[in-house]
């Protein structure tokens, strides 16, 4: 019995792979004030060249009992002149009145009509004595939330609202 060997498929040459960025209609902003459905508060400034953004948010919610104050955050985006759609990430540092830090990641969506929508991941993690309490150290949640105009205020075609929704870690820091 003779074994004839598989032809074995190569990758096409990397020049075919790379294509231009997509032209949309719309392109999606972090940049701005975001707000989720428990009135929990973000703003980014202005993502730069390098796709970096700093800024704050102010929970609504907390587990602790100490006064919430406005928490600084530090995050990267994809590049938007070659995604219109970019995937993000930022750290939120709770220093000010919680022993937690919370890390989100997700990506932006920009509907037809270019309503934008966040679908994102975060995973909070508080000081625990040792490591044998570790597993309840870290909660994580899912989300979708999608961008929505205060009363009032119309879709402007390629301008971002300033204020949205944003995936809040569900009633440990929201």
């Amino acid at each position: 019995a003779s074994h004839s060997a598989s032809p074995q498929l190569l990758p096409p040459p990397l020049s075919t792979l790379c294509v231009g960025p997509r032209l949309l209609p719309f392109q999606c902003d972090l940049s701005g004030l975001w707000r989720n459905e428990l009135g929990s508060l973000m703003e980014i400034d202005k993502v730069n060249d390098a796709g970096e953004f700093s800024g704050k948010y102010l929970t609504a919610v907390t587990a602790t009992s100490n006064c919430i104050q406005s928490s600084p955050l530090k995050g990267a985006q994809h590049d938007t002149t070659q995604r219109s759609q970019p995937t993000f990430g930022f750290t939120v540092n709770w220093e000010k009145f919680s022993n937690s830090t919370t890390v989100f990641v997700g990506q932006c969506f920009v509907g037809d009509k270019g309503k934008e929508t966040l679908r994102t991941m975060w995973l909070l993690r508080e000081e625990v004595g040792s490591p044998g309490d570790g597993w309840r150290a870290t909660r994580w949640v899912t989300g979708s939330p999608p961008r929505q105009h205060p009363q009032g205020t119309e879709s402007v075609p390629g301008k971002s609202p300033r204020v949205a929704l944003l995936t809040h870690p569900g009633g440990v820091a929201g």
